[in-house]
């Protein structure tokens, strides 16, 4: 038995629209949007009454997507919105990017704000953390030539 991909992280979010432009921005692209519920996601995800709107987004390569999910019922929980990096979970999801000053700029037009510093990382990278909607932490990487 083998492992064949890694098909998709999901991330929940209250506004799912924001959260689209948000990734659509930085380059993702929106595969599609549904609505999913009844009883096969309720025992999938152990919730009863479950009703999500799901939007699907693919990365300019087509090697990796990104679900973004917005529950109707039951609503969403969290821990501790805007939580510091190292809490425990997950902690960000890193996009290699060709300019990462404009990528910045132009996501903080969408309520982005950087974390840290856009520091360069031995000879390989200039990198960044950066929050978006909903406290969702990115990292930026720009690969040195």
């Amino acid at each position: 038995m083998t492992l064949l991909r890694m098909d998709n992280v999901a991330i929940v979010v209250d506004d799912l629209k924001a959260a689209i432009a948000f990734f659509v921005e930085l380059g993702l692209e929106l595969e599609g949007e549904t609505t999913v519920e009844g009883q096969g996601v309720d025992r999938i995800v152990a919730l009863d009454g479950v009703r999500t709107d799901i939007a699907m987004l693919r990365t300019p390569d087509g090697h990796n997507r990104l679900e973004l999910t917005k529950f109707q019922t039951p609503p969403a929980t969290t821990v501790q919105p805007n939580a510091p990096v190292n809490t425990r979970g997950m902690g960000r999801i890193m996009f290699a990017v060709d300019n990462i000053e404009d990528v910045l700029a132009r996501l903080q037009a969408h309520g982005a704000e950087l974390v840290g510093e856009v520091v360069r990382f031995e000879d390989s990278y200039r990198l960044c953390y950066i929050r978006g909607p909903e406290g969702i932490v990115i990292a930026l990487a720009e690969p040195l030539s």
